[in-house]
């Protein structure tokens, strides 16, 4: 590792301890130049996943895209943030873990209304509607037909 003051190419690890819950290691390093300190930040580099839309086209899969989708679900619901963070980044693991490096939009969308499902009823059925492109008022009444017996089965 190069020192920032000096550009000496040679340093010794003083210090190394996992940072952001185990995802990345902050090590203190010293020049064995001019014997200053520094920090440096280790990560596994992971490849993108891309995510294949309706129109074949890809993009980079987004978190804070998928967070906003659920936000705009969840307004004014009793739904926290924390609920909507948490629900984004248990779909953003089930994507990683699948070990496929595409993964279609309708996979996530059916992955956030399973997790809305469970956390918000009314929250499920706006992002059905849009995410299923409802055209009329018997398609809702449909998916609200399937939860209502769903919830009365699972009762």
């Amino acid at each position: 590792m190069k020192c920032p003051f000096c550009g000496y190419p040679e340093s010794k690890v003083c210090d190394s301890r996992p940072v952001e819950e185990n995802e990345k290691i902050r090590r203190r390093r010293e020049c064995l130049n001019c014997a200053k300190r520094f920090t440096t930040y280790e990560a596994i580099e992971s490849l993108p996943i891309m995510v294949v839309k309706r129109d074949n086209s890809r993009e980079p899969f987004d978190k804070q895209k998928l967070i906003r989708g659920l936000i705009r679900a969840c307004e004014k619901r009793p739904v926290s943030y924390e609920e909507i963070e948490k629900l984004a980044t248990d779909i953003e693991v089930s994507i990683s873990n699948s070990l496929e490096r595409e993964v279609s939009s309708k996979q996530i969308g059916e992955y956030a209304m399973e997790g809305l499902r469970d956390i918000d009823e009314v929250a499920y059925v706006r992002f059905a509607s849009v995410y299923r492109q409802f055209k009329d008022i018997s398609t809702f009444m449909e998916e609200i037909n399937k939860l209502t017996s769903e919830k009365t089965q699972n009762s």
